[in-house]
């Protein structure tokens, strides 16, 4: 739970930064000159492969929570009484930390 958490905040601080790259891109676009257009194509490039590399971080975490969600359902399905023993469990748990409040 807390890598995905992890993940999450890294993907959504990528994306920020991606975003705030772009707009940088676009606010200095005027801007001429044999270094700034070297910096600029560098940064475009690193800006094509964040995108890239982000998308490949999104499709893997697609890909596991898939098969997260068909392992749980084939234990479920092998297991139904220790399924619903655990989910009891899990709800007495929970209504004893929330009734403490």
């Amino acid at each position: 739970m807390s890598s995905e958490v992890t993940t999450d905040r890294l993907v959504e601080d990528l994306k920020t930064v991606m975003n705030d790259a772009e707009a940088l891109l676009r606010a200095t676009s005027a801007q001429t000159g044999e270094k700034i257009q070297e910096v600029r194509a560098r940064a475009e490039e690193s800006l094509r492969q964040a995108r890239e590399r982000l998308s490949q971080v999104e499709e893997e975490a697609l890909r596991r929570a898939r098969e997260l969600a068909d392992a749980t359902e084939e234990y479920v399905r092998d297991n139904p009484w220790q399924s619903i023993g655990i989910a009891a469990g899990i709800g007495l748990v929970l209504g004893i930390l929330i009734s403490r409040r």
